[in-house]
Order: structure tokens, then sequence, then C-alpha cells
């Protein structure tokens, strides 16, 4: 599992977490992310789903710049109870999936470059807390993290990472979800990238597919393009009942299946319109 960000010369605790130093951000970095905020809001009044845009009034990170982990941090506690926990760049699977196990999200503190505003390659702040605290306000997705952060630490004793990282992929970063309005975004890389934020409903050219939780996780993905595959939840409750099952028969069935290639479609997949 990735997490997010760059180095930082402060050395992080034993659980990998440091101080945000939002003092330290400059007048350019808080400007930057106004402008990443402002283009965002944008592009995803109709194409976000609904509880991704009240969470994000509710979180009211747009004015200040930058959020303040500690402001924002009250909010998402009296909501849920999560929090934001800043780390210094990638921590190890297992304390990643420790944190997001007691509703802690590990975020990174830098934020992109102005040259890569429609482009990075890592995870920024932008990233992890324009894309991903929306939805930690909402209660049941707020327990369907927690819930894929226990069944991280199972699937690493297990030895079954690649397919548990795969769901993560397919929901939490690039799900697309089913409304009476039609189909919206819910996924934090879609919802911080406005090139994809566009393509993933507009673009003939995707494979857009009805969840089916064991075909996700034989499914690869790439992290160097937009998605050519995505899966469309019902509801959030969908995802949160379909995950709460003891994994471990699904790894013992999944380990004498061969692995999905990105782009294939199956002749027992559900297409979405």
């Amino acid at each position: 599992m990735k997490r997010a960000g760059s180095a930082s010369p402060e050395a992080p605790r034993p659980d990998w977490t440091i101080e945000q130093d939002w003092d330290g951000f400059t007048p350019a970095e808080h400007g930057l992310w106004r402008r990443l905020f402002s283009r965002q809001a944008r592009v995803l009044a109709r194409r976000a789903v609904s509880e991704f845009l009240a969470g994000l009034e509710r979180l009211g990170i747009a004015a200040e710049g930058i959020p303040d982990f500690r402001r924002l941090n009250d909010v998402l506690d009296r909501a849920t109870g999560w929090r934001v926990v800043a780390v210094p760049g990638l921590v190890p699977d297992e304390v990643f999936f420790e944190h997001l196990a007691n509703r802690r999200f590990p975020a990174t503190c830098f934020i992109r470059r102005p040259d890569q505003v429609d482009y990075i390659e890592e995870p920024d702040i932008f990233h992890d807390i324009y894309g991903h605290a929306p939805l930690l306000v909402h209660p049941v997705f707020a327990d369907y993290l927690q819930t894929y952060g226990q069944g991280g630490l199972k699937a690493l004793r297990l030895g079954s990472l690649s397919n548990l990282a795969r769901l993560y992929w397919y929901t939490v970063e690039f799900g697309l979800i089913h409304t009476a309005d039609g189909l919206r975004l819910y996924g934090s890389g879609i919802a911080s990238s406005k090139g994809e934020s566009i393509y993933c409903l507009d673009d003939p050219r995707p494979n857009r597919l009805a969840f089916d939780l064991l075909r996700i996780m034989r499914t690869n993905y790439r992290i160097d393009a937009y998605q050519e595959t995505y899966f469309v939840i019902d509801s959030f409750d969908q995802l949160f009942e379909a995950t709460r099952p003891d994994f471990a028969p699904y790894y013992r069935m999944l380990a004498g299946l061969p692995d999905i290639a990105p782009a294939e479609v199956l002749p027992t997949d559900r297409a979405i319109p």
C-alpha cells in the first residue's frame, strides 16, 4: 500500500507521525491550495456524490488555504471519531493499516509545485485531504475505512495484501457510485484530479462495471494513466456490507484464480450505462 509524500527533515515518532507545522506553509502554498480547490469545486459540482460535497462543506477546508489538521480534527472527531495524522512520506503497510484500524488517516504535509497542478506522481496534501477527508465525515464510509484497516492487518498475516490493495484502489481511490441523478464519483484519486474527474464519467472509453468484490480483488490496475475500468457501487451501505465478512475464505479461493487485466471485460460482468 502506498501512503503519501516526500521526505521530511523531522524524524517520525514510532508510529511514523510528525507535526504538521501548519505555520510553516508559505502564502504561495496556501494560494496554490486555493487554486486547486476552486478548480475542483467547479468540476465536481455535478460529478461528485452529494455526500462528498456535503463533507467538503462541513469540513470548511477552503477559506484558509491548506487546512490546519488541528482544526480539521475537531470537526472529524465530532462527526465520526476520525482524525488526520501527519506523516513524512511512505510508511510501512502495517503502520498504515494500524492507523486506519484506529480511525486515524495518515496524510502527507507537502503540496505539489505549480508545474504539477495537472499531474503529480505521488499523493500530496491536496489529494490526501481534499480527496479523502470529506467522506470521513460520512458514518458508513468512515466505518468501511476502519474495517478495511482491520482487514489489512489480517491480510498481511495471511500474505494476501495484493488482493486487498485492489479493493482500496477500486473503491477508496477510484470508486464510482450510482445515484438517482446518475453516476457520480467518490474515489479520492478521481476527486483530486481535474482530468480524471471528467474522464471517468464523460469519456466512452473506460469500462464501468457493477461492484463485484471477488472480481475486484482479482483485477490489476495501472498507476501511470487514467483507469481503464471503474467499479460502481449502489450505495455506501452496499460497500460496507460486502466487506464485513471474514476475507480468509476469499483469499483461499482467489489463490487458485488468475489475475484479470485492467481493461478486460468478462462475460459475467454487468456494464453500467
